[in-house]
């Protein structure tokens, strides 16, 4: 096998928590992996901390207009989302977002994510008083929450939570191999086109009709649901994923989480350390050469695919000493890609972290003897990588 061909799906695999060995060998020996996927097509692997980062802030050589460069124009595959959208197209449709997601607007919803977490925990401790345990913290705890704050978050309605949350989970998955990713992006497509639409006759009090009542006239509904997709992958099961993940390490590191249940504010380092650590979302975006340019020597002609391992980049040892080790309070903290950089760094970041900083102390005090009570089930082969189910008893 030659190396172009040896590891084309390396990028989305794990070992538990970490990367798997060959990625790392990967980034000690090549700044730039050639990989020949399905098709015949070459896909260029980053991952080095620098060269992520430097790939990601150049949106002069690099595009992110997925369905231009492959020819998809606007019909039903087109996957949508600010991630997929260059300047100037992707400047003008961020700033209607940005004023939502400073710290000072998601403040408001403190309050009713605490909520929502206190309730939560009331139906986990009720199953437990019924004799229910063991109980799967995914599906009682780090799916709910966030779906339902990014559900609150766009306004969609409360009998169609269920649905909403079921279209966003499909398309991360690669076991069902690609045509299943791009169906289901359709059907949150399809969903999310006919909601904006109702809303447009019937502004609600969430995101998308204060966006309709201000910008009405400057956003047609494709791109308004295409927005809305994008805070739907970004902030649904990427912080389901975290949420069962840093449970679980935490669990697993007792010290820790008797740190986190009894210091006030000592969760801010360790959900900024657990970020960095597990890296749920494995790829960024991917990039496409707007001309034929060299990347440390390697030639990348125009239209083909950079990847960049947001996994890899966050356990070099160029970041840091001792990576591969979860440190609350590294000096570097602020410096780890989980959340993606440069323009294109996921805009709902603060309400992902706020939904950590919330949930893990209220959990851990709500229940200082629990325990994981089964196999832990990790997925495979996924761009957001995470536990299948958590099982745990207290």
């Amino acid at each position: 096998m030659s190396e172009t061909e040896e590891f084309p799906l390396v990028q989305f695999m794990r070992d538990g928590f970490d990367p798997v060995g060959e990625l790392g060998r990967i980034r000690a020996e090549h700044a730039v992996f050639p990989m020949e996927i399905p098709g015949g097509q070459t896909v260029y692997l980053v991952t080095r901390w620098e060269d992520v980062r430097a790939v990601l802030s150049d949106h002069e050589r690099f595009s992110n207009d997925f369905a231009g460069v492959i020819g998809l124009g606007s019909n039903q595959e087109d996957p949508g989302g600010l991630g997929f959208r260059d300047p100037p197209e992707h400047t003008r449709l961020r700033k209607y977002l940005t004023p939502e997601f400073t710290m000072r607007r998601l403040r408001r919803l403190e309050p009713r994510i605490e909520a929502l977490v206190e309730e939560h925990l009331d139906r986990i401790e009720a199953r437990g008083a019924d004799g229910g345990m063991p109980v799967d913290l995914v599906e009682e705890f780090a799916l709910p929450i966030p779906a339902a704050v990014v559900c609150e978050l766009l306004g969609v309605p409360y009998e169609e939570r269920a649905d909403f949350v079921k279209i966003s989970k499909d398309r991360f998955d690669l076991t069902a191999g690609p045509e299943a990713s791009l169906q289901a992006i359709n059907d949150a497509m399809t969903y999310l086109t006919d909601l904006v639409a109702r809303e447009r006759l019937n502004p609600g009090d969430g995101l998308l009709g204060q966006l309709l009542r201000e910008h009405g006239d400057e956003l047609d509904d494709r791109t308004l649901a295409s927005m809305a997709d994008g805070l739907l992958t970004g902030g649904h099961d990427t912080s389901t994923s975290m949420l069962a993940l840093g449970t679980l390490w935490l669990l697993r590191n007792p010290d820790v989480a008797d740190k986190v249940r009894e210091v006030d504010g000592y969760v801010v380092d360790v959900v900024e350390e657990l970020l960095r650590y597990m890296t749920v979302v494995q790829v960024a975006f991917p990039r496409f050469a707007r001309d034929d340019l060299e990347l440390h020597g390697v030639p990348i002609k125009k239209g083909e695919m950079v990847l960049c391992s947001l996994t890899a980049a966050n356990r070099d040892p160029g970041l840091g000493e001792d990576m591969d080790h979860v440190r609350p309070g590294r000096e570097t903290a602020g410096s780890h890609m989980a959340f993606g950089h440069g323009i294109h760094r996921c805009i709902g970041a603060p309400l992902a972290q706020m939904e950590m900083r919330i949930a893990f102390p209220a959990l851990l005090r709500r229940f200082p003897g629990l325990r994981v009570a089964g196999e832990v089930p990790f997925r495979e082969l996924a761009i957001v990588y995470g536990v299948k189910e958590l099982p745990v008893a207290w």
